[in-house]
């Protein structure tokens, strides 16, 4: 009876203590608002501003660990106006048709005058650019439908596109841009009267941009017969797109004021300026030799170069908000130009080693029929359903306002990893074609340009280890930034009682995630209500469980490492991992839906969201092993995942289905690799393919009558001319039939060609 008395009264006590405002705050908030005060990590200026970049979106709803499914379901589907679908089937199917990537790679080593002549014309430096400065003005969606069309036909073609409408002077002077920049400017992007390139990369500063050695000095000089502020300029720049033959250089630089012309600070911070290429000082021109591949890329240098401060973009208002400006250009801007480009390659892949396998021939089968082809095939076929959800959901969000800086990072890297997955699977399906290089080989230029996509806009393994995590679990944790806000506070005692209200509502959703947790590893998310069907709805139920998982993992290593997971990469890593992988499913299912959940889209929806869900639960497993408090967290994975491991990978039966997708002419193919460059000129290496997998589908019930009839004792075997010739003889094919396998088999031997060149050719002779 006493022992019940002791613990009645020790309840009502805690209860007292956590409802009473005062005494809560002087007794449990106080202690932990002193402690992790000395424990948050100092936040440098550059990291501050990154974090500030853009905002939040469905990033933030997974992060809560209970999704609202409606700001999802009620985003609309990307879509293309009439004026831009138009824009796709003209100037951009022309411009593609004119481009021979051997001779751009191997011979030019740069587009063909009429093909610059023709991106200048046609505005494709202007697709962002409002009309009202003569550009485009098109959707975002429509700006990566133009990339990821160009980027099927030619690398070098695609990256000249997208640059200017990416990370270059008309974003940054459409958003901060003084009026007379503007007006200045904006016109002469969109003709193609000038050619933007942006510098911020330098020798001793890439990711870092707090080490950037480049400076400006401002003075009071001479500048065109009149005194004016200026700055004075010294810098080295180096892998710069464009650069070589860019006409006005954006440049990043620190800027300094030692005599205080602008105001009262001397170190004014990063600057964004606009520079004519031909302003005295400036070198420019030398080139880079990125890969093989033939893109305008170099170096440039600035030796007191003297510019009127009036160049700053924005005006002298700007100096010092560099950073902060790339980055909330680059919130979006990561979003769009590398991930079509890698959706691009990789429906490319699909399409035309797809029908490689079907055209190619061993052991007189098709070698798409061996299971070991069938799996490569089958991971390219699903793998690029999930890019091209991603890539078309997130273009939505963007053209509905949102400018989600996580989910950008997350576009970035996972699609340039997948497309480097699938572009390795096609070149282990092509064998010694894909190595082979020259006219014919379609797929060899893909291979190389790799590890471009996978280094720019942010080095894939920073991206991954730093930005995805490090940012997400500040941006949009539910909490963390409201309760640094009140650790930073300046007024002790205001900000004990911010921090006092935003933790214990934080403990509170950190008990509700636990309870919740545990109860769906029982099998309660089975009782679950979320949205979908028969096939759909048991997905939407493992992320909201393994959403759950994520969100109260997380807080754990935010509680027992603090600011120590900052430095914690293989940690934030697999967290990035986790976070991707349920985004990557969350636009799975809202593809899936938004194409009219079609009956054959099935295997790859089923496979699209098995794999991604297993990659999720893999990580959040891993993320339990290298947590340092062992107990706790072998705790933590107990609650979690008491019965085992509800996720497996993709199902072996979705294997075969998936690869008889790419073998065969069908709408879920065509709705796969929709959108990419397609011909059938027999003078070009993929029209050929295209040409030959038609002609082989076409002759291959013809071919079944004569192994069926060489079976059956009816038919001779041996070369094929004779044979045909047997067949007609003996009624077994018409004659009409035997020119169809002839045919079938000229092509398929034009198709499956490779290049040869005398040692002279290959040395430049």
């Amino acid at each position: 009876m006493s022992k019940l008395i002791l613990m009645s009264v020790t309840v009502l006590a805690g209860i007292i203590v956590l409802s009473v405002p005062k005494i809560r705050r002087n007794l449990l908030t106080r202690p932990l608002f002193k402690k992790m005060r000395r424990a948050l990590p100092p936040m440098s200026q550059t990291e501050r501003e990154a974090l500030e970049a853009g905002n939040t979106w469905w990033d933030a709803e997974l992060f809560k660990g209970k999704p609202d499914w409606r700001k999802l379901k009620n985003l609309s589907a990307a879509h293309l106006t009439g004026e831009e679908q138009a824009y796709l089937d003209g100037p951009v199917e022309i411009l593609c048709s004119m481009l021979n990537d051997w001779e751009i790679t191997h011979t030019l080593q740069d587009l063909p005058p009429e093909v610059w002549d023709y991106i200048k014309q046609q505005k494709f430096c202007g697709i962002i650019i409002p009309r009202r400065y003569g550009g485009l003005e098109f959707s975002e969606f429509a700006h990566s439908q133009v990339v990821m069309k160009i980027a099927s036909r030619c690398i070098t073609a695609a990256v000249t596109v997208m640059v200017p409408n990416s990370l270059g002077p008309a974003k940054l002077l459409l958003a901060y841009g003084t009026g007379q920049q503007k007006d200045h400017y904006l016109p002469r992007l969109a003709a193609g009267e000038e050619i933007p390139a942006f510098a911020l990369t330098g020798p001793q500063a890439g990711s870092d941009a707090g080490a950037m050695p480049d400076t400006g000095v401002v003075c009071y000089g001479s500048f065109e017969g009149q005194e004016r502020l200026l700055i004075r300029l010294n810098w080295e720049k180096r892998y710069i797109t464009l650069g070589p033959v860019a006409t006005v250089l954006g440049l990043a630089f620190k800027l300094y004021d030692p005599e205080h012309l602008l105001g009262e600070q001397e170190d004014i911070g990063i600057t964004l300026a606009l520079i004519p290429t031909n302003t005295a000082g400036v070198s420019i021109g030398r080139r880079h030799f990125p890969l093989d591949s033939a893109f305008q890329n170099g170096p440039n240098w600035g030796k007191d170069v003297v510019i009127p401060v009036d160049w700053i973009i924005g005006g002298a208002v700007q100096a010092g908000k560099g950073w902060k400006m790339l980055m909330q250009c680059l919130a979006t801007g990561r979003a769009i130009s590398l991930p079509a480009l890698s959706v691009g390659a990789a429906k490319f892949i699909c399409r035309n080693t797809g029908a490689y396998a079907r055209i190619r021939t061993q052991f007189n089968l098709p070698i798409g029929a061996f299971e070991g082809i069938e799996e490569a095939l089958a991971r390219m076929a699903g793998t690029t359903y999930l890019m091209d959800a991603a890539r078309q959901v997130t273009c939505a969000a963007l053209d509905d306002g949102q400018k989600p800086a996580v989910i950008s990072a997350i576009l970035k890297y996972q699609l340039t990893e997948d497309m480097r997955c699938v572009i390795n699977d096609g070149m282990d399906i092509q064998g010694g074609s894909g190595i082979c290089l020259g006219p014919s080989n379609f797929i060899g230029r893909l291979y190389q340009i790799i590890p471009v996509a996978i280094t720019v806009e942010g080095a894939n393994i920073l991206t991954r280890t730093l930005m995805i995590f490090g940012q997400g679990a500040v941006r949009c944790h539910p909490f963390i930034q409201s309760e640094m806000s009140a650790l930073n506070e300046a007024n002790p005692a205001q900000a004990l009682r911010q921090f006092d209200v935003i933790l214990w509502r934080h403990i509170r959703f950190f008990l509700n995630n636990l309870a919740r947790g545990f109860w769906f590893g029982l099998g309660g998310a089975k009782l679950t209500r979320t949205p979908g069907d028969k096939n759909t709805r048991r997905y939407y139920r493992q992320l909201l469980r393994l959403s759950t998982g994520f969100a109260l993992t997380a807080d754990f290593a935010l509680l027992t490492l603090g600011g120590q997971l900052k430095r914690k990469e293989r940690i934030s890593g697999r967290f990035a991992d986790v976070l991707s992988h349920l985004y990557l499913c969350s636009c799975a299912l809202k593809h899936f839906e938004n194409q009219g959940s079609l009956t054959d889209d099935l295997p790859l929806l089923h496979w699209a969201c098995q794999y991604s869900l297993h990659r999720a639960q893999q990580s959040l497993l891993a993320v339990f092993r290298l947590l340092p408090f062992r107990i706790p967290a072998l705790l933590l994975q107990a609650a979690l995942f008491p019965l085992g491991k509800p996720c497996a990978p993709p199902q072996d039966r979705l294997v075969g289905q998936l690869a008889q997708l790419l073998l065969h002419d069908n709408p879920a193919r065509d709705r796969l690799t929709d959108g990419i460059y397609i011909n059938e000129k027999q003078e070009d290496s993929t029209g050929r393919i295209e040409l030959a997998f038609k002609a082989v589908l076409q002759a291959a019930p013809i071919e079944t009558k004569l192994r069926n009839a060489q079976k059956q004792g009816l038919l001779s075997k041996g070369a094929l001319r004779d044979v045909l010739q047997e067949a007609v003889k003996t009624d077994i094919i018409t004659g009409a039939e035997a020119g169809l396998i002839s045919q079938a088999e000229q092509a398929r031997l034009l198709a499956i060609s490779v290049d040869d060149f005398t040692p002279r050719q290959l040395t430049g002779g």
